[in-house]
This record gives structure tokens, C-alpha cells and sequence, in this order.
């Protein structure tokens, strides 16, 4: 980050906090926004990426829980399980090709971000996806809480385990999977997905973060001022939230998304 100043490391970690506290999976768009506005490599962007994305996730999970939104067990379990992942991504990252990484993140990213796009536009914003009510993750409606069965914990395993791949390999945080996972597979409104996430984010981030920091990487100088920003962002963007419509949160990520996808994409095929 040196030359890039720390107004404009302070303006990025901002709006990856704001991202992050309004859609749950911002802190996907951590990693382009360090590699692209502040010109860090991949190694570089990762601890910094995981730091400020755990950080502010800390901060949100913290708010939902106070407004009894977050549903703790479900959030445990996707965070043991993206925990006993997360060290598997680390190993692979270190072997594979830094290349072939960034383009496996831009696909998957743009895989997530089409995918999101179709529900919001389909006006499924606040609501279950169609076609899986009944099956999977369904909420008691006397007691607000999940109704547990097998094919609900395997759903929430899977997602779980996934998110700590991908926070292990690429320093996202995971969110871009949880997210429209629950999505997917519960009935559960949009808000409470979001401060769930980041319960999940929290969980998983530390864990990865103290492995990224075992294996011998440093913070790049001016690190403490992104990950401070973005913990202000966080704070910001939970004062906002509960006055914007999920369905309009959920498109807004999902451009977001699908543009630093194709930045970032571009960006590593021309190098």
C-alpha cells in the first residue's frame, strides 16, 4: 500500500465494510479492491482481506445478535465446519499457481453474483428460494428457529465447509457462499441471513487469519488503516440496513460483485 496514501486506503476499506454490513457477503470484494485500487498482490491482499473482513463481521454479529436476529446454532455449525476446511484451502493455495487462483476466484464470483442477480430480479428478495420450501432448512413458525432434520444439517455442513475452502484459498470470508446458500435452502428473511453470515465470517476468519499469520506472512504497511475503515464501515452500514429493502440490497451485491469479478478477471488474463 505505500504511495497509495491512507485517504484512499481509508475510502476502499470503507466501502468493503459497507458491502460486508448490508449484503452479509461484501467482504468478497476485499480481495479485488486490494489487488486492483491498491495494487497488493494476492499473498499481500489475503491477511489483510481476512483481518478487515473478520473484524467487521465481528462488529455486525454482535448488533444481530443483540436484535435476536442471528441464529447461533446454525452459524456454529457452518463455522466448525468452514474452520476444519479452512487449513485445506491454506495448503492448496500455497501449491497451486497464483494464476489459476485468481481465475478459479473471478469464476466463481461471477457463478455467485449471476446467480443472486436472478433471485433478486425475480422478486426473491426477502424470501425463500421457490422449489426447496419443505425439504431443507424451514423455521418453526411458533418458535422462529430451525426446524433440524438431516437434510438441513448436511445443507448447512456443506455450506459451511465450502465458505472455509474458499476463505483458506482466496481471504474472502466465505459470505459470498453462505449467503445465497441459506438462501437456497431456508426460509429464513434476508436480514437475518446477512448477520448470520457474518457470525459465520467471524468464526471462520479467525481461525484462518491465525494460520495465515503462523505461516510467516506480514501486513503490508498502511494494513491497520484498511481494516480500521472497514470496521467504521461496518458500523455505518448496520444503522442503514434495517431501512433498505433486501431485494435491493441482494441486486446490489450481486453488481458489485459481477464487475470486480470481471475487473479482476481481465486484469490477471492480460498479465
Amino acid at each position: 500500500m505505500q504511495g497509495k496514501g491512507m485517504l484512499l486506503e481509508g475510502l476502499y476499506g470503507l466501502g468493503v465494510g459497507l458491502a460486508l454490513g448490508l449484503t452479509g457477503g461484501g467482504g468478497v470484494l476485499a480481495v479485488p479492491t486490494l489487488v486492483l485500487g491498491l495494487g497488493l498482490s494476492l499473498g499481500e491482499a489475503v491477511p489483510v482481506s481476512l483481518i478487515a473482513v473478520g473484524l467487521a463481521a465481528l462488529l455486525g454479529c454482535l448488533d444481530g445478535l443483540r436484535q435476536g436476529l442471528v441464529r447461533y446454532k446454525a452459524a456454529l455449525l457452518m463455522a466448525g465446519c468452514g474452520a476444519l476446511c479452512a487449513p485445506l484451502g491454506l495448503w492448496l493455495a500455497g501449491r497451486l499457481p497464483v494464476a489459476l487462483l485468481m481465475v478459479l476466484f473471478c469464476l466463481a464470483l461471477l457463478f455467485i453474483a449471476a446467480r443472486m442477480a436472478r433471485q433478486a430480479l425475480a422478486g426473491a428478495g426477502g424470501e425463500a428460494a421457490p422449489g426447496v420450501l419443505g425439504r431443507n432448512c424451514m423455521l418453526n413458525p411458533d418458535t422462529g428457529r430451525f426446524r433440524w432434520n438431516p437434510r438441513c444439517f448436511f445443507s448447512l455442513s456443506a455450506i459451511g465447509g465450502l465458505s472455509g475452502l474458499f476463505s483458506g484459498l482466496f481471504g474472502v470470508g466465505g459470505g459470498f457462499l453462505i449467503v445465497p446458500g441459506i438462501r437456497q435452502f431456508s426460509n429464513l428473511a434476508m436480514h437475518a441471513i446477512v448477520v448470520t453470515s457474518l457470525a459465520v465470517i467471524a468464526l471462520i476468519s479467525a481461525s484462518t487469519v491465525a494460520g495465515v499469520l503462523l505461516s510467516g506472512r506480514e501486513l503490508v504497511p498502511g494494513a491497520w488503516t484498511f481494516v480500521a475503515a472497514a470496521v467504521v464501515g461496518m458500523l455505518g452500514s448496520r444503522l442503514l440496513a434495517p431501512h433498505l429493502p433486501a431485494r435491493y440490497l441482494q441486486l446490489g451485491f450481486a453488481v458489485l460483485a459481477g464487475l470486480s469479478a470481471l475487473m479482476l478477471l481481465g486484469k490477471t488474463l492480460m498479465a
